[in-house]
């Protein structure tokens, strides 16, 4: 069952320190970042903004700077803890997209060749080059109104 935003949120609960069980590892005045309940693998680290913000596409550009800042250090500091062989950061938004926690978060997963965690991609697709084409001129069209002093 996915969680949705505000009251019940468990990350805000991390954040505010209610979860007695949580395994934090990381706290600055921005981010708060954990290791799940049910890790994929060890070192298996969830990094959260410690405002509730329910989605990418809610987050504002100076707090995503924050978030990518930490994300980095972590990774440094997991890579130091573990020394895994790789490292998959993901950050899914939407239920489409396998959300259960309507609270930003970005998992840090260490990897091991032969680890639980598996292939994360697909194999193989089937895409007709005319629906490669339409989808490319539709992100292509909707960046220009980007700015790019990124």
């Amino acid at each position: 069952m996915a969680v949705k935003e505000g009251e019940g949120c468990p990350f805000c609960e991390i954040v505010q320190r209610d979860d007695e069980d949580a395994r934090e590892v990381y706290r600055d005045d921005h981010v708060v970042a954990f290791f799940p309940t049910d890790p994929a693998v060890l070192g298996h680290t969830m990094v959260v903004p410690r405002k509730h913000v329910p989605d990418i596409w809610s987050l504002s550009e100076e707090k995503a700077a924050h978030l990518a800042r930490a994300t980095v250090r972590l990774a440094g500091a997991i890579r130091e803890a573990v020394h895994p062989e790789g490292l998959n950061l993901i950050q899914s938004n939407g239920e489409a997209a396998t959300q259960t926690v309507f609270h930003l978060h970005v998992h840090l997963v260490p990897r091991w060749g032969g680890d639980a965690m598996g292939p994360i991609w697909p194999e193989e697709t089937d895409y007709s080059e005319d629906r490669k084409d339409h989808a490319l001129r539709a992100v292509r069209e909707a960046c220009r109104s980007l700015s790019s002093d990124v």
